[in-house]
């Protein structure tokens, strides 16, 4: 159901029953539409304690090649990963400023 502002503060204690019965509950403020009442969970079930971490859960579940942790020695596996500025060319670097 749909109230104006005046409807709402006037009838707060029936919308808040509304509310909490299931209805859907909008107040307008002019012709827009500027908030809904929605019933809020029980306090307890929104605050919980979070859960342990546990080391090694994921053991096991990600495999990669040896050659993972291979250096990139040619100028073109530097080109491929975007070190280009690492590639040696013979050109003297700029000078900062």
């Amino acid at each position: 159901m749909t109230y104006t502002l005046e409807q709402a503060q006037t009838n707060l204690a029936q919308l808040l029953a509304d509310a909490q019965q299931g209805q859907e509950v909008v107040i307008e403020r002019g012709e827009k539409s500027s908030l809904r009442l929605v019933v809020v969970e029980e306090e307890a079930e929104v605050i919980s304690e979070p859960k342990p971490r546990v080391l090694g859960q994921y053991a096991g579940q990600f495999q990669y090649s040896d050659d993972w942790w291979k250096p990139l020695e040619t100028d073109e596996e530097l080109r491929e990963y975007g070190f280009d500025i690492m590639i040696d060319d013979g050109k003297p670097d700029e000078l900062l400023p």
